[in-house]
């Protein structure tokens, strides 16, 4: 079977990467992909908003099956357009991809079907927003309603802090129209958690959980990003911590869609704050997660094509996981200044090194080819990648790797993973 993956970044390089190893895939192509996701497909020269073209390159080469990688494409309604040309597809339709595309749509879904999140309310108002703020007070939680590249956040440290990202996204439109409307949260405490599950519109399979690391510096610093590193397994959720995920969170949903004539097929992501009370949901994303499917997927042993198979034909019944009893640990290597204004175009050497002498796999997020050299050309240019008996092995391996790149102006994490050692857990 030849499998088409849209997408261009780190998640699409590991999901190229795992599907190559299928035996039930001959060819593998990606759409634009970039230079490490070449080592494992043949790069197609279409974006991901192309929908119309890529549709008509998966029928002219015989796609069995395309994986969409990014939420943009998946809004815009790709999967619709892939299923009425005949195509196998994975991902949610443009209406279930809703739960991301709008974060207040997603919260009245969590308020409908009793999905336990933050306390909130919503404005299309400015000035309401910026009154409810500085009644209700400090910390607070100001999210664009829109998509954002994971950037529309603001845990708000004091209402004045509140008011300047209210006036950002929706008077200065830093995100566009994604922050015409504005979602405001109580802020919740405790470690995040990310959650991936496969879904097939009735019944839910989730992944070995992770956590990601948002803000850009070290101690969770900064503002936040895409994403600065993540590993799995989280020994924050354990297993009867994720059958209680599977019962509050991911079923309600799965099924609470359906009930709304949106059956949800695809990866629903559960981004959640492990709190005193219980997991909380934060929000829903409607895609493998940027950078948690870079240390969950190295992590499974099972062929992931049939499980994207019966999500897509709504047969996840009786299917099951098999994962390695390791670690995996990823630490993204980003341009200085993201998730602000950065340069590209740097030369990027050592990845031969980290790969061969560390045993790292990097996970190509932000570069391209000029000529014959490798250069930066995004904000998150690489996911160092390790696997190790445990997570003190895995994060040692992936900074070893880390140590053997080098691109002018490159920043990095320096704990990622710590968490879970100061938990004690090995």
């Amino acid at each position: 079977m030849k499998v088409l993956v849209v997408g261009g970044g780190g998640r699409e390089h590991a999901l190229v990467w795992k599907i190559a190893q299928s035996p039930l895939v001959s060819r593998v192509y990606c759409a634009p992909g970039n230079p490490g996701i070449a080592a494992h497909a043949e790069l197609v020269p279409l974006s991901v908003g192309e929908i119309e073209s890529l549709a008509d390159f998966a029928l002219s080469v015989g796609i069995g099956l395309t994986v969409i990688g990014p939420e943009d494409p998946l809004s815009k309604g790709i999967v619709d357009t892939f299923q009425t040309r005949g195509l196998k597809v994975f991902g949610p339709r443009a209406a279930a991809a809703e739960l991301e595309a709008s974060k207040a749509f997603a919260k009245g879904i969590m308020s409908k079907y009793g999905i336990p999140t933050a306390a909130y309310a919503e404005f299309d108002n400015p000035a309401e927003a910026i009154a409810y703020v500085r009644k209700a007070g400090a910390p607070i939680v100001v999210k664009a309603d829109g998509l954002a590249a994971g950037k529309g956040v603001t845990v708000a440290q004091s209402t004045d802090e509140a008011v300047a990202a209210i006036e950002s996204m929706m008077r200065h439109k830093v995100f566009g129209e994604a922050g015409s409307k504005v979602v405001i949260e109580e802020c919740l405490f405790g470690q995040e958690a990310s959650i991936l599950a496969f879904s097939d519109g009735e019944r839910v399979l989730p992944m070995a959980p992770s956590q990601d690391h948002k803000p850009v510096f070290d101690g969770d610093a900064g503002p936040n990003t895409g994403g600065m590193g993540a590993y799995s397994p989280a020994p924050i959720v354990s297993d009867s911590m994720l059958d209680e995920i599977t019962r509050t969170v991911l079923l309600p949903c799965v099924h609470g869609m359906a009930k709304e004539g949106r059956p949800y097929r695809g990866v629903l992501y559960a981004g959640l704050m492990m709190t005193a009370q219980g997991p909380k949901v934060i929000e829903f994303n409607c895609r493998f997660g940027d950078p948690e499917t870079q240390v969950v997927l190295p992590r499974m042993k099972s062929d992931i094509v049939p499980l994207l198979q019966a999500c897509s034909d709504g047969s996840l019944e009786g299917m099951a996981i098999e994962w390695g009893a390791g670690a995996c640990v990823t630490v993204v290597m980003a341009s200085g200044g993201y998730p602000g204004t950065y340069s590209k175009g740097i030369a990027i050497e050592g990845i031969l090194e980290a790969e061969r002498d560390a045993g790292a796999i990097v996970f190509h997020a932000g570069t391209k080819l000029e000529g014959t050299s490798l250069v930066t050309n995004g904000g998150r240019v690489l996911n160092v990648t390790a696997v190790g008996e445990d997570i003190p092995h895995a994060i040692a391996a992936a900074y070893e790797g880390v140590a053997r790149i080098h691109f002018d102006g490159a920043h990095y994490r320096t704990d990622i993973g710590r968490k879970a050692l100061n938990a004690g857990i090995r």
